[in-house]
């Protein structure tokens, strides 16, 4: 499964999108090799397709939100660490790859360290699998098993191992792998959000699954260029089926004007955007993305 794109450039960010890649360290020094870059909890991917700009909330920054909302941990939402060996095609390992990688930052975000063990490893064997073992080598999971407990090292880690993928992917032209990547854990964050609102509704829970609506016909863009592929036919057009269920849903922007502070140098934005989503579209985009997410995982 080798096909070329000019979509690579949106794999440059694509992991960081699939998992928990944590905001970069460049400016300009040398790091210690063994430093963990920081965590931004409010960071959003950006990507460039066919010379577009696109925005995907991140993965990490949906689990942040989710935490916030007071939803309890549930390890009923996630994926079995245990199902890794079942996926046999690079197209199933890929897209679970990405679900794995949301279901690590998640846990990680709850402290659940146990948990983050076993979905390091199932990323692992699946990274292995994908021919890019070098970013979940042995070294990285001493330092991880080293800092359990403490959640940014935890995290800035996994941001390490996603990193040295990302960076695997572009210089070997596997974009087709890395767009599955972003794909699965685009899913599983969405997954999580639907789940977390039926069971506890929250503003900013109901706005990021609205949010999704640009962030899919992204994400359709980033994959069409494979739709000719057997196995990208039936996702492609499941993921268009959701589109037209996120077609409902609106965006209304209402300007006001924004206030400065004279004296400390400082303008505030005062405009809003106000989501337009009913029930019924939460409940249909619900059962959509769980059935999608289904044929994922197996």
């Amino acid at each position: 499964m080798r096909l070329k794109t000019n979509t690579l450039k949106a794999a440059a960010l694509l992991l960081s999108a699939s998992a928990i890649l944590s905001s970069g360290c460049g400016n300009g020094t040398t790091k210690d090799p063994d430093e963990i870059a920081p965590v931004d909890s409010t960071q959003t991917t950006i990507l460039n397709v066919n010379g577009e700009i696109f925005s995907i909330p991140s993965p990490i920054q949906t689990a942040f939100l989710i935490k916030n909302s007071g939803a309890p941990y549930s390890k009923d939402i996630l994926n079995a660490a245990s199902k890794s060996s079942q996926y046999s095609t690079n197209f199933s390992k890929a897209l679970n790859l990405g679900i794995y990688g949301a279901d690590l930052g998640y846990v990680t975000i709850y402290d659940q360290t146990q948990d983050a063990i076993g979905y390091l490893n199932s990323a692992k064997k699946l990274a292995d699998e994908l021919g890019v073992s070098g970013a979940f080598d042995t070294k990285l999971l001493e330092r991880f098993q080293k800092n359990l407990g403490t959640k940014d090292s935890m995290l800035g880690l996994v941001g390490t191992a996603y990193r040295s993928s990302d960076a695997y992917l572009k210089n070997n032209d596997r974009s087709d792998v890395s767009g599955l990547v972003l794909a699965g854990g685009w899913i599983e964050t969405l997954y999580f959000a639907t789940n977390v609102y039926k069971t506890k509704p929250n503003e900013d829970v109901k706005h990021r699954i609205a949010e999704q609506k640009s962030s899919l016909q992204s994400l359709i863009k980033l994959l069409t260029p494979y739709y000719s592929q057997p196995e990208y036919t039936e996702f492609i057009d499941n993921l268009n089926d959701l589109s037209t269920v996120f077609d409902g849903v609106e965006f209304q922007y209402k300007y006001e004007k924004p206030t400065t502070d004279a004296d400390k140098k400082v303008t505030t934005i005062n405009s809003k955007t106000e989501v337009k989503i009913t029930p019924e579209q939460i409940e249909s985009i619900t059962l959509k993305i769980k059935s999608i997410r289904s044929q994922v995982v197996g």
